[in-house]
C-alpha cells in the first residue's frame, strides 16, 4: 500500500438527518410520520449523533482519519421562516471545535437533502423564492461560523432531483424485467423506495395537502423539472456569492451524484444524454467554484434501449448496486477532462453486511484515486460513505454503509468495524 500525502484528506461523511436524530422540523421527518409514507420506518433518534458526536469524532481520530464531512440541518437553524435558533448554531460550533481538537478538518455541507417544512409549504425546490431563502440561511450561518471553516459544500448532489425524475420514468419501463430477475433498479445513488412511491401516489397527494398545505411536496429529492434544476443552481450561485462576500477565505463547491457511464454497442446516444443530464450541463454554472465534490458508487451500462440492469451474476450490494469500485477512477478521469478546479471525493462506499467486501471496495477505490494522482489529477481528498450504519432515507436502517456499526436497541452502542482502521491506514 502506498500511503497518501499528509495533506490529503482521508475521512468519512454523514448527513444530519441520517445520523443526528429528532430533526422534527424538516420535510423528511414530516413524511416519515404520514400514514401513506414511502419510508419503511421513521428516523426517530437515528443513531443519536447529535448527542454522541464527540465519541464518533474520537473514533475517527483514533483510526487515523484526518477529516470529517458532515452537514448542518437547515431546519434546526431556521425552524420557522425568518426565525433563527442561535442555540443550534452553537451546537454546530461545538462539532467544528471537536473536529479540530481531534485533528480532523471539518468539511461542512449546508444542505444535504432535507429541508424545513415551511420551505416545502412555499413550493419547495420548484419555488422561485427558494434561492433567496437559501441564501439568507447561508448568510446567517457564514456570519457566525464561517471564520472557523476552510471547506464548504453548498448543496449535496445538486443533480439528485434530475436523476430521480429519470429513474421514475425508467422504472415503469424496467419494472417487469427487473421483477423477473429479482432486481430493483439501482440507478439512483440514494435510498429510494420506488415501488411504494408509485403505489401510494394518490393517497400521498391527499395527505401531503394536510401536512404541508400543498398537493405536491417538492422536496429536494422529488422528481425535478428543468426549471427546478435551474432553481437549484440559482440557490448554489446565491450561496456562493454570499460566501465569497462574507468569508472569502473559504474554498467552496457543490457535490454531484455521478455514475461511471459505459456505452455498449448502440448505447452511445443514451449514455451521452444521461452524462449530459448528470454532469455536463452543470459545467457553466460551477466554473466559479473552487472544487467539485464527486460522489460515486457504481457504474451504469447502456445499450440501444438505454440503461441496462447489472450483468447476470454480478455481485450486488444491499442497495442493488453492482459492486464496481473501479467506477470511481473512471469518473474522476472523465470529470477532470472538463472541470479544471480541484476534485474531492465527497462520497464513495458500499452497503454490505460483509466488512471484508467493504475493505476490498475501499482498497480498489483508493488505488484508483492514487492512479489519478500519479497522472496529475488535482484530487484533494477521499470521504468514505458513511461513517456509521445509519438511516438510509426511505429504505430505513437496513442498509449497512458504515465503518462503524451501531446497536440502536442497546444504548446506541458503537462498534468500529475493521474497515474503519483500514481506511485510516492509508493516511500519510
Amino acid at each position: 500500500m502506498q500511503k497518501f500525502a499528509p495533506e490529503f484528506f482521508i475521512g468519512a461523511a454523514t448527513a444530519a438527518h441520517q445520523v443526528e436524530g429528532n430533526n422534527i422540523h424538516n420535510d423528511c421527518w414530516a413524511q416519515e410520520q404520514m400514514q401513506h409514507t414511502s419510508y419503511v420506518e421513521p428516523s426517530l433518534d437515528a443513531v443519536d449523533h447529535y448527542n454522541r458526536y464527540e465519541e464518533d469524532i474520537r473514533l475517527m481520530a483514533e483510526a487515523g482519519l484526518n477529516a470529517y464531512r458532515f452537514s448542518i440541518e437547515w431546519a434546526r437553524i431556521e425552524p420557522e421562516e425568518g426565525r433563527f435558533d442561535e442555540t443550534e448554531v452553537e451546537h454546530y460550533r461545538k462539532v467544528i471545535a471537536c473536529c479540530k481538537a481531534n485533528g480532523l478538518e471539518p468539511v461542512v455541507t449546508l444542505h444535504h437533502f432535507s429541508s424545513p417544512v415551511w420551505l416545502i409549504s412555499k413550493g419547495g425546490w420548484e419555488a422561485e423564492t427558494t434561492p433567496a431563502d437559501f441564501a439568507r440561511y447561508v448568510r446567517f450561518l457564514m456570519e457566525r461560523l464561517g471564520s472557523e471553516l476552510h471547506y464548504v459544500c453548498t448543496i449535496n448532489e445538486a443533480n439528485m432531483g434530475v436523476q430521480v425524475a429519470a429513474i421514475a420514468k425508467r422504472y415503469r419501463q424496467q419494472m417487469m424485467a427487473q421483477a423477473a430477475k429479482g432486481q430493483i433498479d439501482g440507478g439512483v445513488q440514494m435510498g429510494l423506495n420506488m415501488e411504494k412511491m408509485m403505489a401510494n401516489q394518490k393517497a400521498i397527494a391527499e395527505e401531503t395537502m394536510q401536512v404541508f398545505g400543498v398537493a405536491k411536496a417538492e422536496c429536494f429529492t422529488s422528481p425535478r423539472t428543468a426549471h427546478g434544476d435551474e432553481l437549484v443552481m440559482e440557490a448554489h450561485k446565491a450561496a456562493r456569492a454570499v460566501i465569497r462576500e462574507v468569508c472569502p477565505h473559504i474554498k467552496l463547491g457543490l457535490t454531484l451524484s455521478l455514475h461511471d457511464i459505459q456505452a455498449l454497442e448502440g448505447g452511445e446516444g443514451p449514455a451521452q444524454k444521461d452524462w449530459d443530464d448528470e454532469f455536463t450541463h452543470y459545467l457553466p454554472l460551477i466554473e466559479g467554484d473552487d472544487f467539485l465534490g464527486v460522489q460515486n458508487y457504481t457504474r451504469s451500462r447502456y445499450d440501444a434501449n438505454g440503461s441496462m440492469p447489472a450483468p447476470d451474476g454480478a455481485e450486488l450490494t444491499q442497495m442493488n448496486y453492482e459492486f464496481y469500485p473501479q467506477a470511481l477512477e473512471h469518473v474522476l478521469r472523465t470529470v477532470a477532462q472538463s472541470f479544471h478546479g480541484d476534485l474531492i471525493v465527497t462520497e464513495n462506499g458500499i452497503a454490505t453486511a460483509d466488512d471484508t467486501r467493504r475493505v476490498a471496495f475501499i482498497e480498489q477505490a483508493l488505488t484508483g484515486v492514487q492512479n489519478c494522482l500519479a497522472d496529475g489529477l488535482p484530487i484533494k481528498g477521499y470521504f468514505y460513505w458513511s461513517l456509521m450504519d445509519n438511516f438510509e432515507w426511505q429504505k430505513g436502517f437496513a442498509m449497512q454503509f458504515g465503518l462503524i456499526a451501531v446497536d440502536r436497541a442497546n444504548n446506541q452502542t458503537r462498534f468500529p468495524k475493521p474497515s474503519l482502521g483500514y481506511l485510516g491506514s492509508w493516511r500519510g
